[in-house]
C-alpha cells in the first residue's frame, strides 16, 4: 500500500469534482476546491472520518468493497479505479468477470435525477445503484450478496420477490429475464453459470432456459404494485452504456395522473415507508 501516493491521489480527484458533477447543490463560501470530504464519505457510504484518514496517510489499508465504494463516489473510470485498487496493494478487479463498477457517464445523469425513480443495474440484472425514490418505489435491491445480488435469481428463488408485478405480468417477465440472460451468456462467462444454478434450482426457469429465446421485447411500460400505494403505471426509459454490460433504468409516470401524485409522494416521503410496510 503507497499511503502518500494514495492520499495524493484521492484529494486531486476530489478537488477536481465540483457539486454540479454528482448532483449537489453548489452552495456558498466554499473554502475547499471541488467536494469536500464529507461530500465524499457521503457518495461513498462511509463515514467522515474513515474517508479522512486515508486523505491524511492513517488508517488500516481499504478492503476491496471499500475501494469500490470510493471510486463510485469520486465517479472514477476505469482506469482511475484500477490504479486506485494498486495503489491500496490490491491487484485490479478483473474487467471481464466483474462490471460493477458503474459507468461515469450514467453516473452523471442519475446524480441529476432527484424526484424520478432510477437506478443501475449490471447485465446480469444486479442492481449496483439506486436513488432515493427507486428505493422508495422498488426496495433497496443493493444489499444483496452472492447469486441473490442478480435479480434474475431472486426471481426464480424467491416467492417474495413476485409481489412487485400483477399476477398477469409475470409470465411475460419471466420470459423477459430469462430471454435477457441468454442474450448476456454469450459475453459474459458469469450468465452461463448463473444459468446452470437456477437450472437446478427452479423447473421454471429450466424449461424457460431451453425454450431458448434470446430475445423478448422489453418492458417499456410495466405496473409495479407498491405496498402502500397499490399498483403504479410507469413508462420505464432504458439508457445502455455502449458495451451493453450496464442499463440506467428510470421510470416515469403521465403527469396529472394519479401515478404521477403516487411518485411525487413516493419522492417526498423516501425509502422509510416502504421499510416500515
Amino acid at each position: 500500500m503507497d499511503r502518500p501516493a494514495l492520499a495524493d491521489f484521492l484529494r486531486r480527484r476530489r478537488e477536481a469534482l465540483s457539486p454540479e458533477d454528482v448532483g449537489l447543490p453548489p452552495g456558498q463560501r466554499r473554502r475547499t476546491a471541488g467536494l469536500r470530504r464529507e461530500e465524499v464519505a457521503t457518495l461513498s457510504g462511509m463515514s467522515t472520518d474513515y474517508y479522512t484518514r486515508l486523505e491524511q496517510r492513517r488508517g488500516p489499508r481499504p478492503s476491496e468493497q471499500m475501494l469500490a465504494a470510493i471510486a463510485r463516489g469520486l465517479r472514477l473510470t476505469l482506469d482511475e479505479r484500477d490504479h486506485l485498487f494498486r495503489l491500496a496493494g490490491h491487484t485490479a478487479p478483473t474487467r471481464v468477470s466483474r462490471a460493477d463498477h458503474v459507468s461515469p457517464p450514467l453516473m452523471r445523469v442519475l446524480d441529476r435525477l432527484h424526484d424520478t425513480p432510477a437506478q443501475v443495474m449490471s447485465n446480469l440484472g444486479e442492481t449496483l445503484v439506486q436513488n432515493p425514490p427507486a428505493k422508495a418505489l422498488l426496495g433497496d435491491e443493493t444489499g444483496h450478496t452472492g447469486p441473490a445480488r442478480s435479480a434474475v435469481y431472486r426471481w426464480f428463488t424467491d416467492p417474495a420477490e413476485r409481489r412487485i408485478y400483477p399476477e398477469a405480468d409475470r409470465v411475460r417477465h419471466s420470459r423477459f429475464l430469462v430471454a435477457s440472460l441468454r442474450a448476456t451468456s454469450g459475453s459474459d462467462p458469469r450468465a452461463a453459470d448463473l444459468a446452470r444454478l437456477l437450472s437446478a434450482k427452479s423447473a421454471e426457469f429450466a424449461k424457460l432456459w431451453d425454450a431458448h429465446e434470446v430475445e423478448v421485447p422489453s418492458e417499456r411500460r410495466k405496473t409495479i404494485v407498491h405496498p402502500s400505494f397499490g399498483p403504479i403505471d410507469l413508462d420505464c426509459q432504458l439508457l445502455f452504456t455502449d458495451d451493453l454490460a450496464q442499463v440506467l433504468l428510470v421510470f416515469t409516470a403521465t403527469p396529472g395522473t394519479e401515478d404521477a401524485e403516487k411518485l411525487q409522494l413516493l419522492s417526498v416521503v423516501g425509502p422509510e415507508l416502504l421499510e416500515s410496510s
